[in-house]
């Protein structure tokens, strides 16, 4: 059975000078797939994403959405589209209940039962005036109009910015709904932990290119597990170290072993010693795309 790609980015370049903006982009994003698109700040996320809102005229290449220029069939595709931007810009003398209704009118919607059943996922209270509101707050009002009138495509910028972890995983259980639902979700994010829990894909790019695609999956089962084993004495420490596994360190009787994939060698190797206490460091997500950015201080 073919995926039709709902989100197609076609050699995609926007220079702004000096190495800023995006370069021959290419990427794709099938039906019901929940994309993430990392990267440090200035990296060309929000350029590609303001592309693909017909927003920006590019210097080459093209944005397709459900097969339509997203140039030149800017307001068609927006009536089937959720968008939240990275900075949401309100009318501060409005209530978040006016601004929502403001919303839903533009959008000709007549039945508000998703908007409620947001407003209420999201424990969120409309009354009060924007200008007075936290960010977390707004963002929770950003997220209830980029949701509420079920578009099958959505694309969040930093979506959960400003929410308190009770909140995110309130979002976490948002996308799977939606994910269910047959949607096609781009998500540009920081938190590799969202990222984890929500993403089939993730594209990573830096100074505007895109470095790399890969499954979250894929990602997963790649991951290192650093195990820190304590024996009962450095005689045992040191007889344990010659085994057929990694040691990173061996420090008196503590051994640092790294283990990737099958830990069968490593526990059996355990099993020939006298262990007292044994504890795992698992590399996060974060760890594993270091090496695309070149380096911790990449990464925002």
């Amino acid at each position: 059975m073919v995926i039709m790609s709902v989100i197609q980015i076609k050699n995609l370049t926007k220079d702004y000078g000096n190495s800023k903006g995006v370069f021959d982009l290419s990427f794709e994003i099938p039906k019901g797939e929940v994309f993430g698109f990392l990267g440090p700040n200035g990296a060309g996320k929000t350029t590609t994403i303001r592309h693909l809102l017909g927003f920006l005229n590019a210097d080459k290449g093209e944005c397709i959405i459900d097969g339509k220029d997203c140039r030149t069939s800017q307001a068609e595709i927006q009536k089937e589209l959720g968008y939240l931007p990275g900075e949401i810009a309100f009318f501060d003398e409005l209530s978040g209940t006016e601004f929502v209704k403001f919303i839903a009118e533009m959008r000709g919607m007549k039945d508000f039962t998703r908007m409620n059943k947001l407003i209420e996922m999201f424990e969120l209270d409309t009354k009060g005036r924007l200008k007075k509101m936290s960010k977390g707050m707004k963002q929770k009002i950003g997220i209830v109009c980029a949701f509420m009138h079920n578009p099958q495509v959505l694309i969040l910028d930093e979506p959960t910015s400003g929410l308190d972890p009770l909140m995110q995983n309130r979002f976490v259980e948002l996308i799977a709904e939606e994910k269910k639902a047959g949607k096609t979700i781009l998500m540009s994010s920081h938190s590799f932990e969202e990222v984890e829990k929500t993403c089939d894909r993730v594209g990573i790019i830096k100074n505007g290119k895109l470095v790399a695609i890969e499954e979250v999956a894929t990602l997963n089962n790649s991951r290192r597990k650093t195990f820190v084993v304590t024996l009962k004495n450095e005689n045992e420490a040191l007889a344990f170290s010659k085994e057929e596994i990694n040691v990173v360190t061996l420090n008196k009787n503590i051994v640092t072993v790294l283990v990737k994939g099958d830990i069968k060698a490593f526990i059996s190797a355990m099993a020939k010693h006298d262990v007292v206490g044994i504890d795992v460091i698992t590399q996060s997500l974060e760890e594993i795309f270091m090496h695309y950015y070149g380096g911790e201080n990449n990464v925002q």
